[in-house]
């Protein structure tokens, strides 16, 4: 009996191992130390009783094991995992950092890839961050962040969209709106409760709800819709386990807004369900041709919205790390309970910095969104004429081309086009399993490295499509 797997259930059912026989010698596991599934099936990692590693494969299809013995250079890892959580275990690395990575190691390469402004932070909200500085003001500020910062922002947030926050009770500022999402899905999710996300989304959200003890579900868009969420497809995934939705618009990696119908139609769905609504509004002042809404500034909607923004895109403020959460007052306890035990608050100078930018910081904003505007009217149409299909970004900075005309599927298209032609995308599948056949292409670099980027990328075509 060569190469097999026992289970705690014999051999017919793949699950908890208890035996492998190996090259005619049968040896009992000790521990699993990982385990995950494929969508061929599962895979587990083993230690047995003589100190050997193992990689078991189950293959569906086949009814057969593969088993792989583990070199002796990976044991010290292989061994560590053994004190991790299994969340941890079984979080994926992004597809996003994996091309960073290899970037990092490559010359003359013009990045599409990358998230963030090309922008230096206007000086004036440097010189904000610096004076800030020099007065000595480098100790914690309140748990909640600056009182002067959170009633600007409350002030912005009635004249711009016409939502009411409190700023005693009802924001919290944060080290990004990263640590907002955090925030979020802990104080919301209890062990097994569902969240839905329309994909192709941030890479962190799926990530952030697993950790939590959370269950994240996908909901896929489609360009036919202009990459927008059906409202039926929401309704159809509700179930006794569901809790909350997640919906971040303007929509990164697509480039998409959602229409205020659309949003009206999720907002009834919230209502009949007595869902809560987690709304990532990060990039709400890059838009292009078309109006923003506040999730929260629809009817019944506040009182059951926890509304995500932050300086980064906007303000060209990403190294500052700051962020903020709205939501009424009851909930933002909870957000701000986390946030007590595990921030104490955000960077005091970023505050400072923070506080100049929702003063004074529109006119930038202003300049780097009609920049943004220019590149996106150069490199959608550049794209399209290559063959490469892209639906019209009306938000953020992304253009998300489709690339199965080249006959290959999106992780191959962006290593290869890396490779051959030094120009860095992501891999739409990076987002979520409908962004399969997509890459994500950044205009969030120059012009002139745009134009670059399209010439390299017609060779690159030219002989792949």
């Amino acid at each position: 009996m060569d190469d097999l797997v026992e289970c705690h259930s014999g051999y017919e059912y793949a699950e908890r191992p208890t035996a492998i026989h190996w090259h005619g010698e049968r040896l009992d596991i000790m521990t699993i130390t990982r385990s995950w599934r494929t969508p061929e099936g599962k895979v587990f990692q083993v230690q047995t009783t003589k100190d050997q590693y193992f990689e078991l494969f189950y293959h569906q299809g086949s009814d057969e094991w593969h088993l792989k013995l583990i070199n002796a250079s990976r044991k010290g890892d292989f061994v560590n995992q053994r004190y991790l959580s299994q969340r941890v275990i079984d979080l994926q690395p992004s597809g996003i950092r994996k091309f960073f990575d290899i970037v990092a190691t490559m010359d003359d390469v013009i990045s599409l890839g990358i998230g963030e402004p090309d922008f230096v932070t206007p000086y004036p909200i440097s010189q904000a961050g610096i004076r800030s500085l020099q007065q000595g003001e480098t100790h914690y500020t309140s748990n909640a962040g600056r009182l002067d910062l959170r009633q600007t922002l409350a002030e912005y947030l009635k004249n711009k969209y016409g939502v009411h926050y409190n700023p005693d009770t009802e924001i919290v500022i944060t080290v990004g709106v990263s640590e907002a999402l955090y925030l979020a899905m802990t104080a919301l999710l209890n062990p097994g409760d569902e969240i839905l996300i329309p994909t192709p989304c941030f890479v962190s959200y799926q990530a952030e709800a697993h950790l939590s003890g959370g269950v994240p579900i996908e909901i896929p868009t489609f360009v036919e819709d202009n990459f927008q969420v059906r409202p039926e497809r929401i309704e159809a995934a509700i179930n006794t386990r569901t809790k909350a939705i997640l919906i971040a618009y303007p929509n990164n990696p697509t480039g998409a807004v959602a229409s205020k119908e659309v949003l009206e139609e999720l907002a009834h769905i919230a209502e009949k369900y007595d869902l809560i609504v987690v709304s990532d509004e990060l990039y709400d002042q890059l838009i292009y041709g078309v109006s923003h809404v506040c999730f929260p500034s629809l009817a019944g909607m506040w009182e059951r919205t926890i509304l995500l923004g932050g300086f980064s895109k906007n303000y060209a403020m990403t190294g500052w790390r700051i962020g903020y959460a709205a939501a009424p007052a009851e909930i933002l306890k909870g957000l701000l309970r986390v946030h007590q035990y595990t921030i104490m608050s955000a960077p005091t100078v970023a505050q400072a910095a923070g506080l100049e930018a929702l003063s004074k910081g529109g006119q930038h904003v202003e300049e780097m969104r009609a920049e943004y505007d220019r590149r996106r009217k150069l490199i959608v149409p550049g794209l399209n004429q290559l063959g490469l299909p892209t639906f019209e970004p009306h938000g953020a900075f992304y253009a998300f081309p489709r690339i199965t005309n080249s006959g290959m599927d999106d992780e191959t298209f962006a290593q290869k086009l890396l490779e051959e032609e030094r120009v860095a995308v992501v891999p739409g599948s990076a987002f979520g399993k409908s962004g399969e056949g997509y890459v994500r292409c950044s205009y969030a670099t120059s012009y002139e490295k745009i134009e670059e980027a399209l010439e390299r990328i017609e060779r690159f075509m030219r002989r792949h499509g």
